[in-house]
């Protein structure tokens, strides 16, 4: 079984991750969506909410995906899960630069991980989920970004 960690902080969870999800599963069995809490980032949305968010949003896959918390040295998250891929979305040259440095040091660390390197969708190649915490934050509506039970936690105070 071909196994591939989608590793992020998905904060929120937004069309362009449910695409790259999608369009993962044609070449992989099954997919791991690994929430991982960063020390640069500070999560709007708990990880236990982000995981139960995640899960129904990506609930129509079924068995294929799950969905779990991670706060370890991704490649040993990647191995303990008896994965060998991991897959990273690419919106811009920015994304590229960062991820391909990401890939050579994870590379260094366990070479036997591959990266898988999936350009989004042209329909969602803006979105991200910075743009749409400040859009809610300010009362905006972001259904047209995310799912509508993910637009919904958004409206939802604190």
């Amino acid at each position: 079984m071909k196994i591939v960690v989608y590793p992020g902080s998905f904060n929120p969870i937004t069309n362009g991750h449910t695409d790259l999800v999608t369009r993962a599963l044609k070449l992989f069995d099954h997919l791991i969506l690994a929430i991982g809490t960063s020390a640069q980032k500070d999560p709007a949305v708990d990880l236990a909410d982000r995981i139960d968010l995640c899960k129904e949003v990506l609930g129509e896959f079924g068995e294929r995906v799950s969905v779990e918390g991670f706060n370890t040295l991704l490649v040993n998250y990647v191995r303990s899960k008896n994965a060998r891929f991991i897959l990273r979305g690419l919106r811009t040259m920015t994304d590229f630069d960062y991820e391909f440095q990401m890939a050579e040091m994870n590379q260094s660390l366990d070479p036997e991980i591959e990266y898988v390197f999936l350009p989004t969708s042209k329909e969602c190649s803006f979105i991200s989920s910075t743009l749409v915490r400040e859009i809610a934050s300010l009362g905006g509506n972001v259904s047209q970004f995310v799912h509508p039970m993910v637009a919904e936690a958004l409206k939802t105070p604190g």
